[in-house]
């Protein structure tokens, strides 16, 4: 059965079992292997894909039912080729990945958060990443991540015409010893993670 689906803003016609679940079509037929096969049963969230912006378990679909859906596969997020998203970059610098097996769902469920929410809580981020599992970090690499990726993206969205305040003093070499305090340099707020909250 012919069925065209819409992955990464391209237009896929495939021809498949109406019984071939979406994760199969995408790895199979459509050549995109981000996307992890992991339980089969809707579970652990490594087959986890955007519908139209919103993550579904594609384990849990067949392909016919995603025809008329854009599908956002992890190969679809980045900039352009051999670029990163500000997400995916966040992931690189906070560690927040370790074997990879559940990084694509873990950055795919991250990316549709920060899309409906630009400034998630932590309470936030831990329900949006619950419905996946990570056997490598603790999940706490991958909260920050996802942390310092909504500051980097508000901070993106700011104009271009405010200068931003320097936060950082510098130090005055010369300090008299009576003022021992301007001798001190102290860090930036850009210095420390996620805009100075240790």
């Amino acid at each position: 059965m012919n069925v065209e689906l819409r992955v990464n803003g391209t237009e896929h016609v495939v021809d498949v079992e109406p019984r071939k679940t979406l994760l199969d079509a995408l790895r199979e037929d459509c050549a995109l292997t981000g996307t992890h096969a992991g339980c089969e049963h809707g579970v652990c969230g490594a087959c986890t894909v955007l519908a139209n912006d919103a993550p579904i378990r594609s384990c849990l679909l067949f392909a016919v039912q995603a025809d008329g859906y854009q599908i956002t596969t992890i190969e679809g997020i980045a900039p352009g080729p051999g670029e990163l998203s500000i997400l995916q970059d966040a992931f690189c610098e906070t560690h927040g990945m370790q074997c990879g097996f559940c990084t694509p769902g873990m950055v795919l469920t991250g990316h549709a958060l920060l899309k409906r929410n630009p400034n998630p809580s932590r309470a936030d981020i831990v329900d949006a990443i619950s419905g996946n599992i990570c056997r490598c970090t603790g999940y706490g690499q991958i909260i920050e991540a996802i942390e310092l990726a909504a500051e980097r993206l508000r901070g993106r969205n700011l104009s271009d015409s405010v200068p931003a305040e320097p936060t950082m003093l510098h130090a005055d070499i010369g300090a008299p010893e009576d003022e021992p305090e301007r001798g001190i340099i102290k860090a930036a707020e850009y210095d420390l993670p996620h805009g100075g909250k240790p």
